[in-house]
């Protein structure tokens, strides 16, 4: 199972940017795929999920800002961040579970700058 994470960039506060996970190695259109980030110095926390069906959820921090969505076509999950704010500033990560075991992509940075 392989996750490519890109899209990462640095922007000045209320810009936008748009990441992208290429999955491989599963039925992409089978399994629930989810956005974590990680800040300097914290753990890392939970930013969305999209389930095969299209359930979403987003954690408070990340409402109405930020928008999860696939393309089962492209085995590609997005994450476009809106409104972005120096909070937001982390290396995000997309995730999957497959057979019990987790699944990590490399993480791509994003910078946000105020």
């Amino acid at each position: 199972v392989q996750l490519q994470a890109s899209g990462g960039g640095s922007v000045q506060a209320g810009g936008s940017l748009r990441l992208a996970c290429a999955v491989a190695g599963i039925n992409f259109r089978l399994y629930t795929m989810d956005w974590f980030r990680q800040a300097p110095g914290k753990q890392r926390e939970f930013v969305s999920a999209i389930s095969p069906e299209h359930n979403i959820n987003y954690a408070d921090a990340v409402k109405e800002r930020f928008t999860i969505s696939r393309d089962n076509v492209r085995r590609t999950v997005y994450l476009q961040m809106n409104s972005l704010k120096p909070e937001d500033a982390a290396v995000y990560y997309c995730h999957t579970r497959h057979q019990g075991r987790h699944y990590w992509g490399r993480g791509t940075q994003v910078t946000v700058s105020s």
